[in-house]
């Protein structure tokens, strides 16, 4: 039932260009900005009657009608083996592993913090400049960025860490329900393994606290080795792993 609640959750924090309800399959659209926005992620169980391959080969056609590469995420569950073993003797390619790992608000540390948190709840021309910048997004997806994060339905937490006036890192908090997801955040390179990060995410966490959360939630490549050890020590817990499947 947990990962159920976090994928939805997850879906609805970063809202797409476009999207495509198809039985039971979210088809998700935004210009070829990120692999999570522009794939297919089975949600529910479907009603018709017809064969996984003959579904794939819809999605693949609406894909390509968009210009875009059919890409699927998969849940790492047994409710999706039968159509992940299917996309792998289609030729579809597995990729990019990905860690959804959760943490009670209440048991994350405050960390003493010397440097300034700037929190804002909207989107700010400096908070995307940074970010671009520093997760170098290609010029070619600002716009998309800059809409996808305008369309967001839930409240919002823009933020920035600096020290004397130089930027060090910044993030992105979505709130619904009790849950707070951590997204797009991202270290100055010259800056990483300083405290930096752990001194932002417990910032957002208090801002998360005060409007009510009473969990926090993050997503991580399993390659980030720098992620992956910032948030054992945070102590996130995996509740699950998804991962992409691409056509080669």
């Amino acid at each position: 039932m947990q990962i159920q609640t976090l994928e939805e959750l997850s879906l609805n924090a970063l809202s797409p260009l476009q999207q495509i309800l198809d039985d039971g399959w979210i088809l998700r659209f935004a210009n070829g900005f990120t692999k999570r926005a522009n794939s297919i992620t089975p949600l529910y169980s479907g009603m018709k009657e017809e064969s996984l391959t003959e579904k794939i080969d819809r999605s693949r056609r609406i894909y390509r009608s968009f210009g875009l590469p059919p890409i699927f995420r998969l849940a790492d569950t047994s409710q999706w083996s039968e159509l992940d073993r299917t996309l792998e003797d289609m030729g579809y390619a597995k990729q990019d592993i990905v860690s959804v790992r959760v943490k009670a608000i209440e048991d994350l540390l405050s960390f003493e913090r010397d440097c300034e948190v700037a929190i804002e709840e909207q989107l700010s021309t400096e908070w995307l400049d940074r970010y671009v910048h520093a997760a170098e997004v290609p010029f070619q997806h600002w716009d998309t960025l800059s809409t996808m994060l305008e369309i967001i339905p839930n409240p919002t937490c823009y933020a920035m860490l600096k020290h004397r006036g130089r930027f060090y890192s910044c993030g992105l908090g979505v709130l619904e329900r009790n849950y707070l997801g951590i997204f797009f955040f991202v270290t100055d390179p010259q800056q990483r393994r300083r405290g930096y990060g752990c001194q932002l995410i417990s910032a957002m966490a208090d801002w998360g606290r005060s409007n009510g959360a009473t969990q926090v939630y993050l997503q991580v490549e399993t390659a980030n080795q720098a992620g992956m050890n910032l948030y054992d020590k945070l102590g996130f817990t995996e509740i699950y792993q998804y991962f992409y499947r691409l056509e080669i």
